[in-house]
């Protein structure tokens, strides 16, 4: 482990790319095939592969207390250190080291290094199965007290997942091909079909990447969409798109194999458990499948034009998000339903190198060849029913196939825009009818096109106690968009969550604080929110440089990782776009 954190060091000492590569290339070449399959994941940031289900689910509060205890200093050394450090991995590094080799000699450690990589993930699997703060704290306390202090830095990194060494999964995957000579479009696909760049290390090693395979319920990446700055600039990436209404749910990807369906969030995370009248509804597939779409409240109540049912507002899909268990009567009062628009696995054939022209027609046929048995008892919505159709509307119908529209001009795509605005939705997804399924990546293949508003995600940084009815909670929160590696403040926001969701969030930050101040915590960086704003401007009261103008929160963005927030240029380009806007 300590020859991993010497890496990690070299690493985050230099900027360039081709640098720590080669660092991490050389470190794979040193050691075993099996401890470098850890360190990569380790590496990437993680203690566990991607695919696993296994959490720490170890807070930042325990941590601070740990690294106190082991380095018998006071609270007032320990804030001190993390306000000049900003990194809990650093701070321990630091405030161990006083020890020096007395400490390591009680320990029964050497400066060489005995405690090994695999030692690590071993320790890691014994924490996650431990319940409770205690068993976790003395499993975790016993771990620090066997590891160096550098050791200790990355170990706590590790837990925390907040490396910030300016390593991406990317370069990793990068530094295996480099290693093992493989190439890098072969090391992406197999990481990206096994959802574990450790096995994909193990198969590099062995010159069998080709032999990667596709693994039912362990969820793939998510195609994602950028920006599309009007209807003609999307057309401007392609002539003929295939267009969708843009809704506002949760992003899922359903995996489907007989009976058995799992169900998982853009963070891959299992959600399957808050929508429980959805896999049955899936279960009806003919073949297994993964399919890819949005889960969204809906009202299946037939609106004034005729339209069978119509999504509701996110707020209230809110009411079912982060359950393990929903009761028959939330599920009366918000209904949801599950709009698929694109399949990547059917019937044994991995599709998503096949064109999404060609996937919608697998997706129409698969939908239609459902078994009869559970048709009847849970049906499929198709286009015609839910654009414009006159048949009534079911209360059983789960699996909606997301209506498809053709567009080939600007002023048809204007008028796509128009009529999925007055549908409640927000806006439009203009996709490429020739364009593969590329998980994880963003390009210009898919774009969205949304309503003109002043929004950002961010990730909170420091929660405050209230004012008024507020005075026992945390209910002010300071927020940041990332700045390269780093997280820059932007501003602060307390409108926007309801009481029960304050509540609920106080909880999060008391069990998740890195530094308590009193009326202020600064809290882990791990919570997303969607801020709204009237306008922006220059101010030195905040480290990005810039301040927002009456913020107010949208809501919570729990289907987000820290990792996915605005960056310092978009808010530089909104800034920009405000200026020349002469607001």
């Amino acid at each position: 482990m300590q020859r991993l954190a010497e890496t990690c060091e070299r690493i985050a000492a230099t900027t360039k790319k081709l640098e720590k590569v080669a660092w991490v290339a050389d470190y794979f070449r040193s050691t075993t095939p099996q401890e470098a399959a850890v360190s990569a994941i380790f590496l990437s940031g993680r203690p566990f592969p991607v695919w696993e289900e296994a959490t720490l689910q170890v807070g930042g509060t325990l941590l601070w207390r740990l690294v106190q205890e082991l380095s018998e200093k006071n609270e007032a050394e320990i804030t001190a250190a993390y306000r000049r450090l900003g990194d809990l991995g650093s701070v321990a590094a630091e405030v161990l080291n006083h020890k020096g080799a007395s400490a390591l000699a009680r320990s029964g450690r050497t400066q060489s290094g005995e405690l090994a990589v695999l030692e690590v993930q071993a320790a890691f699997r014994h924490i996650a199965l431990a319940r409770g703060p205690a068993a976790k704290g003395a499993l975790v306390r016993e771990l620090l007290s066997r590891a160096t202090p550098l050791e200790a830095k990355y170990i706590i990194k590790i837990v925390t997942g907040d490396l910030r060494i300016g390593l991406k999964e990317s370069l990793v995957e990068e530094a295996i091909a480099k290693a093992y000579e493989g190439t890098l479009p072969a090391v992406q696909r197999a990481n990206m079909l096994l959802g574990d760049i450790g096995e994909t290390l193990r198969l590099a090693s062995d010159h069998h990447l080709a032999e990667a395979k596709m693994r039912l319920f362990h969820p793939l990446g998510f195609m994602l969409a950028s920006s599309a700055e009007s209807a003609k600039d999307a057309l401007s990436y392609f002539s003929h798109a295939l267009v969708e209404d843009k809704y506002d749910g949760v992003r899922a990807q359903a995996h489907v194999s007989g009976d058995e369906v799992r169900i998982f969030s853009r963070t891959r995370d299992d959600i399957t458990g808050a929508f429980p009248e959805l896999p049955d509804a899936l279960a009806a597939l003919p073949h297994d499948a993964i399919l890819d779409g949005e889960i969204v409240a809906w009202s299946y109540l037939v609106g004034e034009a005729g339209e069978m049912g119509r999504a509701l507002p996110f707020s209230a899909l809110q009411q079912r998000l982060g359950r393990k268990k929903v009761s028959k009567k939330l599920m009366a009062e918000v209904p949801v339903a599950y709009l698929v628009f694109d399949v990547l696995y059917a019937d044994g054939e991995l599709l998503i190198d096949q064109s999404l022209r060609e996937r919608a027609r697998v997706l129409d046929a698969l939908l239609s060849g459902r078994s009869a048995e559970r048709r009847a008892r849970v049906p499929v919505l198709q286009q015609h029913q839910l654009a414009f159709g006159l048949e009534e509307a079911t209360q059983t119908a789960k699996l909606i196939r997301s209506p498809l529209f053709h567009a080939t001009s600007p002023e048809e795509l204007d008028q796509l825009f128009d009529a999925a605005q007055a549908r409640g939705n927000e806006g439009l997804m203009i996709k490429d009818p020739e364009s593969a399924y590329m998980p994880g990546r963003r390009g210009k293949s898919w774009l969205k096109l949304k309503r003109e508003l002043a929004t950002l995600d961010v990730v909170v940084t420091a929660a405050e106690y209230g004012h008024g009815k507020r005075i026992g909670v945390l209910s002010d929160y300071t927020f940041a968009v990332w700045d390269g590696e780093r997280l820059v403040n932007i501003g602060k926001a307390y409108s926007g969550l309801t009481d029960a969701e304050i509540t609920e969030m106080t909880k999060w930050f008391l069990e998740h604080t890195l530094e308590d101040q009193g009326f202020r915590r600064m809290v882990e960086p791990k919570i997303v929110l969607e801020v709204a704003f009237n306008n922006m401007m220059r101010s030195d009261r905040h480290d990005s440089g810039y301040a927002l103008r009456f913020p107010r929160i949208v809501r919570l963005r729990p289907d987000k990782l820290p990792e996915d927030a605005d960056t310092i240029e978009r808010v530089k380009e909104i800034f920009q776009k405000q200026k020349a806007g002469g607001s």
